[in-house]
């Protein structure tokens, strides 16, 4: 699990200024189909160690570890709200990671606000002592149920709540399941929030934004959002990049070649499958349910799924040994893995882990979102991966490379990492966040709406950025984003709607010293991107 170790800029409030509230513009790409463009309002993970800008009302408010940094209100003896945002917001959808820690007896709860015109005056979508789902309607006095469900979390567990408003309609969701709807017009615009009822709770990952409907909770992104894929890749291709380099007694990134084939459907059998020694090829085959929150992949090992609609939902997959102090790859180090064609959801922690010093990792054609931390971290000394035409979205803190500013002895000369032709898609920051890898290549990705900063490339770390296509991103990339600088060569880039281009300099060793690569056109990256990232493309 990573989290930012400085103080991070604050960005929300460039958000709430840049957005306009309550619209949402189609763009015609070139594929002749329109494209739903969300306005983020706001984001706010608070990384950055504080909660500047929100406004509180009772309770005992503060920015507290709890896994990652989290907003928590700790009182259970009062009703308490913290608001941020501008009155004039009409039409969006507020989400927040929610973990209820304790409730003062029975009718009490916890959950996020929409519309408030005041600390009394709003709609929240709230999880109760009980375990019930409600909508609320709070108008100077005490709240008023509006709509009731079932399937919030209990105490000590984390779900994700999202509260819709647009018109007069209300719809509140958890983890992706629309559980309660209503319509009510008494407020038409406000800010939104955070609230208890006699009651204590943990707060992260606050997102709102102009986009309705459900985050993704199974298969792909699908409908016409999407472009034509055309005919699928070959899927015996080879890895580009540094997964590809002869390095560290290994020749390449092969994966389970060599090795049988099973076929896994239940949970048991995937972990099973991949805790096996030797080189094995595991094809999952549709959604499977894995606890949480991260499960061991041993070295040897490819892991695709069948078709388009195959993954991993609740856990994820770590790829390493267990965190030690140790500053030298080990004998044992786990390395060899493909991941190709899976679908990532609401996983509790990461969905894709690299660290101890694992090496040749594979992580290709993957549709990845609604996690809880990052998709794809890659840290610890890991190092000749590459991560390729992956498709992320619905997620805010993307993929982190390196964790911690005070990890260099593991770090320094490692973490080289290819990123290549994957689509950051509205994914607001980490697109990816780089500590100490050097060199760090990102070529032909298409980054559309990041609305904190496309590819940070800080501590020392060097990063060549080439042949991309950012859209509308706030800060396409930077060496100074939080911390000591990076070094950084950007060249042959496309920015559309991008007016800040970011800062680079420095010099940092070629990727062709490594490994053969071709750019394809830049201007062409959008089209080729959208029709080849995510799963379903490589006919497996």
């Amino acid at each position: 699990m990573g989290k930012a170790s400085v103080p991070r800029r604050p960005r929300w409030r460039l958000l709430a200024a840049a957005a306009t509230a309550g619209t949402l513009t189609a763009t015609v790409l070139a594929f002749g189909t329109p494209y739903a463009f969300a306005d983020t309002l706001l984001s706010d993970d608070f990384e950055d160690g504080n909660s500047n800008g929100w406004s509180k009302s009772g309770g005992s408010w503060s920015v507290v570890t709890d896994g990652s940094l989290v907003n928590r209100q700790s009182g259970t003896s009062s009703d308490a709200r913290t608001l941020v945002g501008s009155t004039g917001w009409t039409n969006y959808g507020v989400q927040a990671r929610v973990k209820p820690t304790g409730f003062n007896g029975a009718n009490r709860h916890v959950g996020v606000v929409a519309r408030a015109q005041s600390s009394s005056n709003y709609y929240a979508l709230v999880v109760t002592s009980g375990g019930a789902v409600q909508l609320l309607k709070r108008a100077g006095g005490a709240p008023v149920a509006l709509a009731s469900g079932a399937g919030g979390p209990t105490v000590g567990n984390w779900a994700t709540l999202r509260l819709e408003a647009v018109g007069s309609a209300l719809r509140g969701y958890v983890d992706g399941n629309l559980v309660v709807e209503t319509t009510d017009s008494a407020f038409a615009s406000g800010r939104v929030g955070l609230a208890t009822s006699y009651a204590s709770a943990s707060f992260d990952d606050v997102a709102v934004d102009t986009q309705t409907g459900a985050p993704p909770t199974g298969g792909p992104t699908t409908g016409p959002t999407l472009p034509p894929t055309g005919p699928p890749l070959d899927p015996m291709a080879p890895p580009i990049g540094f997964a590809s380099v002869d390095a560290l007694g290994q020749d390449g990134t092969t994966g389970g070649a060599g090795g049988p084939t099973v076929t896994v459907d239940t949970a048991a059998e995937l972990l099973t499958a991949i805790a096996t020694p030797g080189p094995l090829n595991i094809r999952v085959d549709g959604m499977i349910a894995l606890p949480g929150p991260m499960h061991d992949v041993t070295s040897d090992k490819t892991v695709v799924g069948v078709g388009a609609d195959s993954g991993i939902t609740g856990g994820g997959f770590n790829i390493g040994l267990p965190v030690s102090n140790i500053t030298t790859r080990p004998p044992d180090a786990v390395h060899n893995v493909i991941i190709r064609n899976l679908n990532f959801r609401n996983t509790v922690d990461d969905a894709i882990n690299v660290q101890m010093f694992s090496h040749h990792v594979w992580i290709d054609h993957n549709d990845l979102s609604q996690g809880y931390d990052g998709l794809i971290d890659v840290k610890r000394g890991s190092s000749y991966v590459t991560i390729s035409w992956n498709h992320v979205h619905h997620h805010t803190k993307t993929m982190l490379l390196g964790h911690d500013d005070n990890n260099g002895a593991q770090d320094i000369g490692q973490l080289k990492v290819t990123y290549h032709n994957n689509w950051f898609d509205r994914t607001p920051q980490r697109n990816p966040r780089v500590r100490f890898g050097d060199p760090v290549h990102v070529f032909n990705n298409y980054f559309v709406y990041n609305t904190d900063v496309g590819v940070a490339c800080q501590l020392n770390s060097g990063c060549v950025v080439e042949g991309n296509y950012f859209e509308d991103v706030e800060e396409p990339w930077s060496i100074s984003y939080a911390g000591q600088r990076g070094r950084m060569i950007a060249r042959d880039n496309v920015l559309v709607g991008s007016s800040e281009p970011g800062d680079a300099g420095g010099t940092v060793q070629e990727p062709s010293t490594y490994y053969s690569y071709t750019l394809t056109n830049p201007n062409d990256v959008r089209a080729v991107v959208m029709a080849g990232a995510g799963t379903g493309r490589i006919g497996l």
